[in-house]
């Protein structure tokens, strides 16, 4: 992206070249006014003393050659009002007949009006406001120049977004045009990766584990990103805001639970890093010892670490073991190739593409936490609604990865696998997790949990992220 911006850049000059007499020094913005004053004067000697301009309204173009400083910044009013219209021919025309825009978030110069408005449709759709928080006015003979920082506020979506901008306006059919407009995001937020060493991820969770220490939900939950994710250990309910994680907490902290990280695996990646393991619970409360499993992703946003992704559920084998404890049939242990042959069973129904075929080979009491839905499927009908939709993608799968274990009337089997969509040709690897038990004399899905890679996810979730903050 850099070497692209300055690709930009060196065209740009080359571009205005001919028509922006801007070779001057950098000044402070005390030399500006001075400065501009005297290029003002100038400008009207060289005019041979033409009559003052007639002073206009706040709310209409300036409609003489001869322009201020503070009417150069209304000419930024005049653009942002347009924008406020929300009609992209409304803005194109605000620029002169032979302009070039180089925009935040596109690549591609324009340089005619039918290419402005093109960008202006997309644009408008995110209804931008903007204000200028700092800038430098320089004015010539025609020509006029506001460069500095303004600020956008996104009404369709309430964030804000800082970028450097350029505008060369000049005097075109007795009204002041934009020539030049060159819009970029913020080089340090681009460019600037926070740094963090394996230890430093493992120690974020102390900061989490210390909120807990407070009893207070909102300061646990102060620790989540703006837009986080929290799968809770002991509720079925997804919390994606803050007031859904402070209710969580309301009531997992009356426990006074204090954590151990029993086990750790980092992974860091850029303004993102990963950790996931098995931590240990100490309830205060009652004295109970509660293990899980948990997956943190953390993100650096606001100048901080803050938790956007949070996993938390219980030890598979114990629970699984004691749903079975009271078991008094006679057990019996499948082996590893037996419990990968389950696997088949289920992706032959996914062959007949019926969804109540595939429906049937889960438990009466199931859990299905799909690939692409939020909602956990627990009933038959629930599991067959899901299946409606996935089985029009004509899907069939593989195991590529497979890590088994086995117990008295139940087995799990974990890892990845790889679907091939028959009705587009797309190929889609997924985590898998599989868990059987006997049901009768058949083995059924009692918890089937399949998620996207997640490298891939945290990847095009930055993207994404950073294409929002360049507008």
């Amino acid at each position: 992206m850099k070497l692209s911006t300055g690709a930009l850049i060196l065209a740009f000059a080359a571009a205005v070249e001919g028509f922006a007499p801007l070779p001057q020094p950098a000044l402070s913005l005390s030399q500006t006014a001075s400065t501009s004053t005297t290029l003002y004067a100038a400008g009207k000697r060289k005019r041979n003393k033409r009559p003052k301009a007639k002073k206009q309204q706040a709310d209409v173009a300036v409609a003489d050659s001869v322009i201020s400083q503070a009417e150069v910044r209304s000419l930024f009013s005049l653009w942002n009002s347009a924008l406020a219209t929300g009609d992209s021919r409304i803005v194109a025309q605000r620029y002169a007949k032979d302009p070039i825009l180089l925009p935040t978030v596109s690549d591609v110069p324009r340089c005619d009006y039918d290419s402005i408005k093109d960008y202006f449709d997309n644009f408008l759709k995110m209804e931008p406001q903007g204000q200028i928080l700092q800038g430098d006015i320089r004015i010539g003979a025609d020509w006029a120049q506001d460069c500095g920082i303004y600020e956008f506020t996104m009404g369709a979506t309430g964030d804000k977004v800082k970028a450097r901008y350029t505008y060369t306006y000049v005097y075109e059919d007795k009204q002041w045009k934009i020539a030049h407009h060159h819009s970029s995001v913020m080089p340090e937020n681009l460019y600037i990766s926070k740094e963090i060493n394996v230890e430093e991820v493992r120690g974020l969770f102390q900061l989490w584990n210390s909120a807990l220490a407070t009893l207070d939900s909102k300061a646990v939950a102060s620790r989540y990103a703006k837009n986080a994710c929290l799968l809770p250990t002991v509720s079925d309910i997804p919390r994606t805001d803050e007031a859904g994680i402070v209710d969580y907490f309301d009531n997992f902290l009356k426990m006074k639970p204090q954590g151990e990280i029993l086990e750790s695996n980092v992974l860091i990646g850029d303004n993102w890093c990963q950790d996931t393991g098995i931590y240990e619970f100490t309830m205060g409360a009652s004295g109970a010892v509660v293990k899980g499993r948990y997956s943190f992703v953390y993100q650096w946003e606001d100048g901080q670490w803050k938790i956007a992704h949070h996993h938390s559920s219980v030890m598979p084998e114990e629970q699984l073991a004691k749903a079975n404890a009271g078991a008094s049939k006679a057990s019996s242990k499948p082996t590893d190739s037996e419990v990968r042959s389950l696997f088949h069973l289920w992706n032959d129904a996914l062959a007949t593409l019926d969804p109540e075929t595939v429906a049937k080979r889960y438990s009466k009491s199931p859990c299905l936490l799909p690939t692409v839905s939020d909602l956990p499927r627990t009933d038959h009908e629930s599991i067959k609604d899901y299946f409606v939709n996935f089985l029009k993608l004509e899907p069939q799968g593989v195991i590529l990865e497979s890590y088994v274990t086995a117990g008295d009337d139940w087995c799990m089997d974990d890892g990845i696998y790889e679907f091939t969509m028959g009705a587009t040709g797309a190929v889609v690897k997924a985590r898998y997790s599989f868990v059987y038990a006997k049901e009768g004399d058949a083995w059924k899905i009692v918890h089937h949990h399949s998620s996207q890679m997640p490298e891939e996810v945290v990847a095009k979730a930055s993207i994404k992220k950073e294409e929002v903050a360049v507008a």
